[in-house]
C-alpha cells in the first residue's frame, strides 16, 4: 500500500478541508447552543463534499485504476511476498 497515493490530490485535501471547517463551525454552534449556526455548519461540511467531488470531475482528483494496473499491482504484492 505505500506505493499508492490514496487521498493524496487537490480535490481530497480541499474537500476534507473544507468539510472539516464547516465540523468546528457547528461544533462551536452547538456549544453555544445556537441552532441555526450549527445547521449552517452541517451545509459547509455536505459543502466539502461537494467541492471535493466537482474538483475530482474537474481532473484534479486520482484516475481509476485500469484492468492492467491492478493486475500489475497484484503481480508485484505476489511477488514480495514470496521473497
Amino acid at each position: 500500500m505505500a506505493g499508492t497515493s490514496h487521498g493524496h490530490t487537490p480535490a481530497a485535501w480541499t474537500g476534507v478541508i473544507i468539510s472539516f471547517i464547516g465540523f468546528c463551525v457547528a461544533g462551536v454552534f452547538m456549544v453555544a447552543a445556537n441552532p441555526l449556526g450549527f445547521w449552517l455548519g452541517l451545509v459547509v461540511v455536505f459543502a466539502g463534499g461537494i467541492v471535493g467531488y466537482a474538483m475530482k470531475l474537474a481532473g484534479l482528483g486520482m484516475p481509476k485504476e485500469s484492468a492492467e494496473q491492478a493486475a500489475a499491482r497484484s503481480r508485484a504484492g505476489q511477488a514480495q511476498l514470496s521473497h
